[in-house]
């Protein structure tokens, strides 16, 4: 009786040893059919739908459109996200109402140090020659006299100007003053503003 359930035991350890290597054996073979010495080409692929999507390329045809074309066009009036539309016109009525907005949009209410200095550096390049360095209206075409009546940034002088208000002016100009919205991008501008709220800031303290 002993002897049976012995030689049953073996059978069952032979057979599991068996499995063991026709799995190992079938392991070996698919990883030796799945390569090849043409490094042009690849190998078998198993289960590709795992990391292979079904989904069209972005220039290739798309026959699920009447114009083929798998780039779609985006939908008019689509904005990257976060990106601020500043959709007043350049009329009076726009820049009156430029002045009741006191705040700045969320996304630019606060700026970076490195922000900052841009906003600093485009001020010298594209506005420092007329309201000069400090802000106070003398910059270097009014000392020379090329233009009159720049007006300073002081409190005292400009009583009602908003964040919004001198986005607005750098947008589409005022009086004189032309429009730098083809010198300044849409992000920048902001940046431009906080630095001249900040001259604003420093004038006020020495008046």
């Amino acid at each position: 009786m002993k002897s049976i359930k012995k030689k049953k035991r073996q059978m069952g350890t032979i057979t599991e040893m068996n499995s063991l290597k026709v799995f190992a054996a079938i392991i070996f073979l698919s990883v030796f059919a799945s390569c090849s010495r043409d490094y042009s080409k690849p190998g078998r692929e198993y289960m590709p739908n795992m990391y292979r999507v079904a989904s069209y390329k972005t220039y290739e045809p798309n026959p699920n459109f009447k114009d083929s074309l798998g780039a779609r066009p985006v939908i008019e009036g689509t904005v990257p996200r976060g990106y601020f539309v500043y959709e007043a016109q350049n009329t009076p009525e726009a820049y009156e109402a430029s002045l009741k907005r006191k705040e700045f949009p969320s996304r630019y209410r606060e700026i970076s140090e490195k922000d900052f200095e841009e906003g600093k550096r485009q001020y010298t390049i594209y506005c420092a020659v007329c309201h000069g360095e400090k802000g106070d209206g003398n910059g270097i075409l009014v000392e020379k006299e090329k233009f009159a009546g720049v007006p300073s940034y002081a409190s005292a002088s400009r009583p009602g100007l908003t964040p919004v208000s001198i986005y607005h002016v750098i947008t589409y100009g005022k009086g004189v003053m032309g429009s730098h919205a083809a010198q300044v991008l849409p992000d920048d501008r902001w940046k431009v503003v906080h630095y001249v709220l900040h001259l604003r800031e420093e004038l006020d303290k020495n008046n």
